[in-house]
């Protein structure tokens, strides 16, 4: 949608467009401050989850089509943004993101069916049959937080054999 909107702006020159895609997504819950530049937002919805929207498509494409867990997805994203993010912010997404990921998905469970065109979609669960009342993460967690020590020894994740 993005694209399209930046298109549209450039092609038929309407500004508002632009100003639209570079808006910061928010709930706007709180009210809108007066300040220097005009009014500002108070709340943004990255602000309150503790990551971009960039970072969450990556943990619910991770979730969704590569069916990883907490560790599994740890894993994966220490690798992908090795050169971006330390282990322990990755570790704290991540446990943030499934938090709130098993506080949520009952949520999920309950939409109207509907038609999906691709594999990853928020809205398309009729054929995810994993639970959806996760009590707790408590294990994955505690193996995340191993593994973060381990890189802050050695300075690499590394997979301990046997285990």
């Amino acid at each position: 949608m993005k694209k399209l909107l930046s298109w549209a702006a450039e092609k038929y020159n309407y500004k508002v467009l632009q100003e639209i895609v570079e808006a910061p997504p928010t709930a706007e819950l709180r009210p809108i401050e007066e300040g220097e530049g005009g009014s500002e937002h108070t709340q943004t919805d990255e602000d309150d989850m503790g990551m971009s929207y960039e970072e969450l498509g990556h943990f619910g494409r991770l979730r969704k089509l590569g069916r990883c867990g907490p560790v599994a997805m740890f894993k994966k994203l220490c690798f992908t943004w090795k050169d971006t993010m330390s282990a322990s912010l990755v570790a704290e997404k991540v446990k943030r993101f499934f938090f709130f990921y098993g506080i949520n998905r009952h949520k999920m469970c309950t939409i109207t069916p509907a038609y999906h065109c691709e594999g990853y979609s928020p809205d398309d669960n009729r054929f995810d049959l994993r639970q959806f009342l996760y009590p707790s993460w408590d294990w994955q967690f505690g193996k995340i937080d191993e593994m973060v020590a381990e890189v802050g020894k050695s300075g690499e994740l590394k997979e301990k054999k046997g285990k």
